[in-house]
């Protein structure tokens, strides 16, 4: 998943044990396909009735427009059906071979590619990244040196959750949010804690690209991937799901309803490997096959059984029973291991998920933004499929999608007799901030509007209590997408701090947890 309008839905939050990490592999013999076995085959159409059921029951509950779920077992496709429709109130539904953004499952195939590379000898696991990309640079250098390959997926960064994501959202381009990583202080020591990040998967699509030859991210997973399963509806743009005959339109997630978003902005597509990829359930099936098959499809092998489980180790704890690997969530069960991941973008969501023993695997891909639900419905496929105890994993989201709500509601509630804020006027000035660059605050009528002046994209601080603001991004123009992804919610908090001379020229932002600092450049009004 992916900046501040699309991460809300678009990833589970997970954890890691470091392991052994192999090097590559000879490839082996390519294993013939899997014939279906009766047991499956009855098992799946036992499960239909209640699966269709559920669906719709989940649909509803989250007032999901249109979903489809695909089942994979013995190397086929078995089951692929489509829910709802496209858009909210249209009348095209939704097909097996409907255009959704699959967000953060995307991460699984930039970890594959990443095996093809190490099997064909052109990376190690264990590359440091500053050999590969010398323009890779942390905060702390020793972080920096020992940084390696298989850390840039692993979860393990140190670095805060979604660190800098919501740059995406203000216009920064991918080499903007890779540089800013430098300016970031950890939260945690490195490869202790599971922090979810995204812009370091930047980093490893361009080193992969560059090790195999490709121009770039997409031209390799389409050389690599795409082209030998026949995904010949995966694409990388915004405008190529668009323009697709059978797309859907995605929605983002109130409380009171789904409401429509659209397609002109650039997330999840400038976190590139992190959740670019646009697919449909036809599709993701052959990438599931693949899974199941051990890096086998249609009897031509794509990568090798070695290097493909390295993918899936558990890298970090996420809790007692599941754990990150690369790419990929890995959950321990009463009947077996699941394997899968989740995506979400601002107006999307997905889950693709298997069970190695069992050959199983499930996708499902929806229009709404990921709150829950796609990951609710795939690994209630996954429990039942594998006998597991049942939990009613949408009922759980939606509480907790619920509740979160309403506590973000009281977060961002104004207080009952406010204090009034400083004079504006004073407060106006050129600031300077080390991710983000310069930036110029003005009063407009009663609030202040800060102007990234890279970007263009202009921040609004209403009052809230005192020196404290809440943070708006304006809609208009190419910032009007993402502000539609964002709703009514503030993107955070804005307060002033006084310098030296005991004048407010210290401004704090707080956008998804992670406070960036700003301060007034000299020769502005009060700058010290």
């Amino acid at each position: 998943m992916v900046s501040a309008g699309a991460r809300a839905g678009c990833h589970a939050r997970l954890m890691l044990v470091a392991g052994l990490l192999l090097t590559g592999g000879a490839l082996s013999t390519p294993a013939p396909a899997a014939s279906l076995s009766p047991e499956t085959k009855a098992r799946v159409e036992a499960l239909e009735p209640a699966l269709e059921a559920y669906v719709k029951k989940g649909m509803a509950a989250f007032d999901v427009p249109g979903a489809a779920v695909g089942i994979v077992a013995d190397d086929r496709l078995i089951y692929a059906k489509g829910f709802g429709m496209r858009r909210k109130g249209g009348a095209d539904p939704v097909d097996a071979g409907t255009v959704f953004q699959i967000g953060s499952t995307t991460k699984a195939f930039l970890a594959t590619a990443l095996a093809i590379a190490v099997d064909r000898g052109k990376l190690e696991w264990n590359d440091r990244v500053i050999d590969r990309d010398p323009g890779f640079v942390l905060r702390d250098p020793w972080v920096t040196r020992e940084f390696r390959i298989y850390d840039l997926l692993a979860q393990r960064s140190g670095l805060p959750p979604y660190a800098n994501d919501s740059l995406g959202a203000f216009g920064f381009d991918a080499a903007k949010l890779m540089h800013s990583l430098r300016f970031v202080a950890p939260q945690t020591s490195f490869r202790s804690t599971f922090t979810y990040t995204n812009i370091t998967h930047l980093f490893a699509g361009q080193i992969e690209a560059q090790a195999l030859g490709a121009p770039d991210w997409p031209s390799l997973a389409r050389r690599e991937i795409l082209e030998p399963l026949g995904m010949h509806d995966t694409s990388f743009t915004p405008e190529a799901i668009e323009h697709a005959p059978d797309h859907a339109t995605g929605h983002r997630w109130t409380p009171k309803g789904t409401v429509e978003i659209p397609f002109d902005f650039a997330d999840p597509y400038v976190f590139g490997p992190a959740g670019d990829i646009n697919s449909t359930i036809e599709d993701c099936a052959r990438w599931l096959r693949l899974q199941l098959a051990d890096g086998v499809f249609d009897g031509h092998r794509l990568v090798s059984v070695k290097n493909l489980a390295i993918t899936r180790t558990p890298n970090v704890a996420i809790g007692e029973t599941v754990a990150y690997a690369m790419g990929w969530i890995v959950n321990s069960t009463p009947n077996g291991r699941v394997v899968w991941h989740n995506g979400g973008t601002g107006g999307f969501g997905a889950l693709i998920g298997f069970a190695p023993a069992q050959h199983v695997g499930v996708v499902v891909l929806t229009n709404e933004q990921n709150r829950g639900f796609p990951d609710g419905v795939g690994l209630w496929v996954l429990d039942r499929l594998l006998g597991n105890p049942e939990t009613d994993h949408v009922q759980q989201a939606l509480g907790r999608v619920t509740a979160a709500a309403a506590e973000e509601t009281v977060v961002f509630e104004r207080p009952g007799t406010p204090r009034p804020p400083p004079d504006l006027i004073s407060l106006a000035g050129d600031y300077t901030n080390e991710e983000m660059g310069a930036a110029a605050l003005a009063v407009e009528k009663d609030d202040l509007v800060a102007t990234l002046k890279e970007t263009g994209a202009r921040l609004r601080l209403e009052p809230f209590d005192g020196d404290v603001f809440t943070l708006r991004l304006v809609p208009e123009g190419r910032f009007a997408g993402i502000a539609a992804t964002l709703g009514d919610k503030p993107l955070g908090f804005a307060d002033f701090a006084a310098g030296g001379r005991g004048r407010l020229t210290r401004l704090r932002t707080i956008i998804d947890g992670q406070a960036y600092l700003w301060r007034k450049k000299s020769g502005s009004a009060d700058a010290q």
